[in-house]
């Protein structure tokens, strides 16, 4: 028997599940026998195989079923306790969350269509499908956060776990590399430009004519998440929507249409609602353009003069990333990327990592910068960017000055583990936990108790 009720394997599935976004693609398997009920929230059979095969599409090894299932349940018990204790998430955040993985996924497959094939289900269908994840992950998060946002590290008690560690039994580091990179995204062309215009204008005409601004939107719009809703972007507080977009919306009076306007997200047309105090009110109808089709030449060129200055050092590369960098996730860090898993500014160095960024950093040597490389941000957008290979680490046995970082997440990982476990001691007594008797032997967090109260 487990000396905890949540294992550490359940916490670090958990926390990939919450974040995850997935669908049953194409004609996959359907397995839709519960295995788990927890309150009013069920664990099925497909839910099991779609983790499994998540791990297979990864190239990774999936876990044995009884660990798997014990993630999924625990899952459904942070979502019952926060249905009891009304912990919630609003519905403009979920809308936000949805409509920006649904745009991600669209321009991944390319086009609307091409996602519909995929999946053999309509945007509708998606769409509605995906936003039950996604309230369901957002709460799991909040739900989590509520039990470990008090958790704290003091050097004290990573100094003190490290010293615990039998000499002979410390880890070997491979060897790791800090990078940074400035990206420049791609630019629509002049003709992909005008012909975006175009449209739009013919459309403004059309509702000067008489035409319903939002079935207009609803038939024409490339933003998924408000053409379903005939645009409607709900109330906005100000600072909230892009500088572009938000500048045009509030010049405008109640009903009026403003001209194209052109953001990072593509040409928008737009109409406002109503004004309330600090908040607006508008809907708008986005065209995007092809993002195959966007001119690199003049990001080259930037990137290629601002590497010359870099080099000559008349501007450091951190304070350049910070002034133009376009890949918001890593400007404000001086450029640097940072492990997706560890979220450390170092990163193993070995094939795991992303093939042309391994092969390109193979070439390169500690304090140099690449030429202008042709890259694709993680939303589709095409770009170009500069690599800095600031340093690298080689492998080493661990030590508590070098590796502080690691060791003191760590400690923190067990620190949260170990709140969200008494977390877990109290919750399962108040929620109703049935597992199906062909898994009773997996003997869910620790237990032969199955049954809530």
């Amino acid at each position: 028997m487990k000396s905890t009720i949540l294992s550490s394997f359940a916490l670090t599935v958990l926390l990939a599940l919450v974040t995850s976004t997935g669908f049953s693609q194409g004609k996959g398997v359907s397995l839709n026998k519960i295995i788990a009920k927890i309150d009013n929230y069920y664990v099925l059979k497909s839910d099991l195989e779609q983790t499994r095969q998540s791990y297979a599409q990864q190239n990774q090894k999936a876990p044995a079923d009884c660990q798997i299932l014990e993630s999924l349940v625990v899952q459904k018990v942070l979502l019952a306790k926060a249905e009891i204790d009304s912990v919630a998430v609003e519905d403009k955040i979920i809308d936000n969350q949805m409509d920006s993985r649904m745009s991600y996924m669209i321009q991944q497959f390319g086009s609307e269509k091409n996602l519909v094939e995929a999946y053999g289900k309509s945007i509708e269908a998606l769409k509605s499908e995906l936003r039950s994840e996604v309230k369901e992950q957002m709460l799991g998060q909040r739900m989590q956060s509520k039990i470990t946002d008090e958790v704290k590290v003091s050097p004290n008690e990573v100094r003190k776990f490290f010293n615990g560690i039998p000499k002979d039994s410390l880890p070997y580091i491979p060897a790791e590399v800090e990078i940074g990179h400035i990206v420049r995204l791609a630019k629509v062309t002049k003709e992909q430009r005008e012909d975006l215009r175009k449209r739009l204008l013919a459309l403004k005409e059309r509702v000067e004519k008489g035409e319903d601004f939002a079935k207009l939107a609803t038939e024409f719009s490339e933003d998924v998440g408000s053409a379903q809703k005939g645009g409607d972007l709900g109330f906005a507080k100000r600072g909230q929507m892009v500088s572009e977009f938000e500048g045009a919306a509030l010049k405008l009076k109640p009903n009026e249409m403003s001209d194209i306007i052109e953001s990072e997200f593509g040409l928008h047309l737009i109409q406002l609602i109503e004004v309330r105090g600090a908040e607006y009110h508008a809907r708008h109808i986005l065209l995007r353009p092809d993002y195959n089709r966007l001119d690199l030449t003049e990001p080259r060129r930037f990137l290629d003069s601002l590497r010359t200055l870099i080099q000559a050092d008349t501007v450091k590369f951190e304070k350049a990333a910070k002034d133009f960098s376009e890949d918001k996730a890593t400007a404000d860090a001086g450029g640097i990327i940072r492990d997706p898993q560890s979220n450390s500014a170092l990163q193993p160095l070995d094939q795991n990592m992303d093939y042309t960024l391994y092969m390109t950093l193979d070439t390169m040597k500690v304090g140099t910068i690449s030429q202008p490389m042709d890259y694709r941000l993680e939303d589709g957008k095409t770009a170009v960017r500069l690599l800095y290979f600031k340093r690298k680490v080689p492998p080493h046995t661990a030590s508590l000055k070098d590796d502080y970082e690691k060791i003191a997440n760590i400690v923190m990982a067990n620190k949260k583990n170990k709140a969200i476990d008494e977390w877990f001691k109290k919750a399962v007594s108040d929620v109703y936990i049935n597992v199906d008797p062909e898994y009773q032997s997996c003997r869910i967090f620790g237990s032969d108790r199955t049954e809530g109260p």
